[in-house]
């Protein structure tokens, strides 16, 4: 009996139960500056320039779909949540930016990456806890675009705005418009502050260490604490370029959102303590050859081992 429980025990350490790698302990977050910031959008820069088409492959989509839920949510009446849709691109963006991640870790390591490679983020041991925060930051998304619709309907009532100069001199020369600038941006700055908090560099970091998370969003609550202004200062530059970005019916996205991805992934390499060993993506799956005669029992690939 007790040699038994000995090999058991044995046979236990030999083969651990297959987990999520996470991180063994938290990752020593570092002091911040200015210059920082600074860096890490040069080097985001540079990494566009170097892989341009990638960025723009990856994030055209974006645009395309901020237009896309501009018409549908209010049909001809769209200018008043145009604004609210440009500043909720902040919310998103960050889960929006895994394969930039990807491309920019990438080429750190001195790899000449191709687009396709930003689709093995597919293959993280923790993208599902990345999906389960990008669900949490596209929830916010909605949740923002609901409020501000609601800002909008409580201060001008369910009368759309025709054109964009009439649009304009309601919220710009009247008092309701004033009630609506400084209510619709306090709001906002909730949302923002939020998403900021704990998504600043939760993205990179399960990507690189494949952490959980909640270990993810711990350490960028730890990165915010630690630098309130550089975190403002970051939180301020994401919100002006993505605004800048919107304005040209969501096209100059194209651009900002891959500027904005690189240079996330270089401010978490500032931010955070490298890590004391190296976390490796998994290898791709290989691919044996396959038989006609196998259809359509390899459609169900998870009942080949049975036997």
């Amino acid at each position: 009996m007790a040699a038994s429980i000995a090999d058991h025990a044995s046979s236990t350490q030999n083969h651990p139960p297959a987990t999520l790698p996470q991180i063994e302990t938290a990752p020593n977050v570092r002091r911040l500056t200015t210059n920082d910031l600074r860096e890490a959008l040069r080097r985001g820069w540079d990494d566009f320039t170097a892989m341009p088409s990638h960025a723009i492959v990856l994030c055209i989509i974006y645009p395309v779909l901020g237009v896309a839920l501009a018409r549908a949510t209010l049909g001809y009446s769209v200018l008043p949540l145009l604004f609210p849709l440009a500043a909720g691109f902040a919310l998103v963006g960050p889960f929006a930016a895994l394969g930039l991640y990807e491309l920019s870790r990438r080429r750190e390591r001195g790899e000449n990456p191709s687009v396709w490679d930003a689709t093995s983020v597919l293959r993280a041991p923790s993208f599902g806890a990345m999906l389960g925060l990008g669900v949490l930051l596209l929830t916010l998304f909605v949740i923002w675009v609901a409020t501000a619709q609601a800002i909008y309907v409580a201060t001008f009532g369910y009368a759309p705005a025709a054109t964009i100069p009439d649009f304009l001199g309601r919220v710009l020369t009247t008092r309701e418009g004033f009630w609506l600038i400084a209510i619709g941006c306090g709001a906002g700055f909730l949302f923002a502050l939020v998403a900021l908090c704990i998504s600043m560099i939760a993205f990179p970091l399960m990507l690189d260490r494949h952490a959980g998370v909640t270990d993810a969003m711990l350490t960028s609550l730890r990165v915010v604490a630690k630098n309130p202004v550089v975190a403002a200062q970051w939180g301020l530059i994401v919100a002006v370029l993505l605004v800048l970005g919107s304005l040209p019916a969501f096209v100059g996205l194209a651009v900002v959102l891959p500027l904005l991805g690189h240079a996330t992934w270089h401010l978490y390499r500032r931010a955070v303590e490298p890590a004391a060993r190296s976390y490796q993506m998994p290898p791709p799956p290989a691919k044996g050859r396959r038989y006609a005669a196998d259809f359509p029992a390899a459609l169900f690939p998870w009942g080949r081992d049975r036997h």
